[in-house]
């Protein structure tokens, strides 16, 4: 399979990209790169394998992100991953989240830049799908880039060769997952150094980034930049994306045309017995800004409604021909979605 360049990707983002979720991504571009929630080790090595493996053959280029901190279970989850046909596997190093340290990985693994070395080589030796690895740019209070640079030096030695780099501090202790997305200050300019000071590695950005204008920018300097809430909560964002930056001349979709192809895989999915909020949850936000956009996610997030199966979309398309716009109702409702 030819795959793209990792010019742009949308972030792996727990209890949010889900299979479903990286569908309906795929329905608004074909060429970004999609990553799974992450998944721990002991979740594959001990639970269900195909409940957190199972993905739609659309998805691709999809990354596997895992979570873990033992270089044998690594290389066994991320052989599991290969063999269910994931492009890449990714090593979580940046999650700061207080579950995620007592299992002594996440954004504590940059303290211990051996033994995250140790793990890429434990899996590059099980896999032949590129294995890369997701950062910040210090922890705590460690400001200096020369942290950073040693860890990414350290880790490339074990022959990693694509970094994906959150512009932060993680803050291990005091801060929440969401306060740790939003307090420290982005520093794009120390991703920048690392493109500089490693000019053969593959450095993707990650953190803040809103628009394609800022893509565009970032995209001056690396060699990638991976979206994460604004993919989420405004996904529209992702239909220029193969024509901006991957050459595609290909029609941009419209939101309707998006629509229609997410009804199509919700109803098969329903007769499956699948819950029809599960899918839709994730496509909340497609008319964000659109007059109507306030009905059309109310109906689509009303469990009531969603008890009628695809037929909700018919009320929520009508929701949204009857509409009218305000800015602040849209921008309240998106905030509690």
């Amino acid at each position: 399979m030819n795959l793209p360049p990792r010019r742009v990707s949308v972030a792996p983002m727990m209890d949010w990209t889900d299979s479903n979720c990286r569908v309906f991504h795929r329905q608004l571009s074909r060429h970004t790169w999609l990553y799974t929630e992450m998944v721990t080790t002991g979740a594959l090595l001990h639970g269900d394998v195909a409940r957190h493996l199972d993905f739609d053959a659309v998805e691709h280029p999809v990354a596997l992100q895992l979570g873990g901190s033992e270089p044998q279970d690594l290389a066994r989850a991320a052989k599991l991953g290969e063999q269910w046909g994931y492009d890449e596997i990714n090593l979580n190093c940046g999650c700061p989240s207080e579950r995620v340290q007592r299992g002594a990985f996440g954004a504590c693994l940059m303290a211990e830049p051996e033994l995250v070395a140790d793990c890429v080589k434990a899996m590059r030796d099980e896999v032949l799908v590129p294995v890369t690895v997701k950062h910040r740019i210090g922890i705590d209070d460690v400001e200096s880039f020369s942290f950073v640079e040693d860890f990414v030096g350290k880790i490339a030695e074990a022959g990693c060769s694509t970094f994906i780099v959150h512009a932060r501090n993680a803050i291990l202790k005091g801060l929440s997952p969401k306060e740790n997305r939003e307090i420290p200050p982005l520093k794009y300019d120390y991703v920048y150094r690392l493109k500089r000071v490693f000019p053969q590695l593959e450095i993707l950005i990650n953190g803040g980034v809103k628009t394609l204008d800022e893509v565009e920018l970032h995209l001056q300097h690396v060699d990638g930049v991976m979206l994460g809430r604004e993919a989420y909560h405004n996904p529209y964002v992702l239909a220029e994306v193969d024509s901006r930056f991957y050459g595609d001349t290909s029609p941009v979709k419209s939101r309707e045309a998006v629509e229609d192809a997410l009804i199509e895989y919700a109803a098969a999915q329903v007769e499956k017995g699948k819950y029809l909020g599960a899918i839709t949850r994730h496509a909340l936000g497609l008319y964000r800004g659109v007059p109507g956009a306030r009905g059309w996610r109310r109906v689509l997030s009303d469990p009531k409604r969603l008890k009628a199966g695809i037929g909700a979309f018919e009320e929520a398309r009508a929701q949204l021909s009857a509409g009218t716009f305000s800015e602040r109702d849209d921008a309240e409702s998106l905030a509690s979605a």
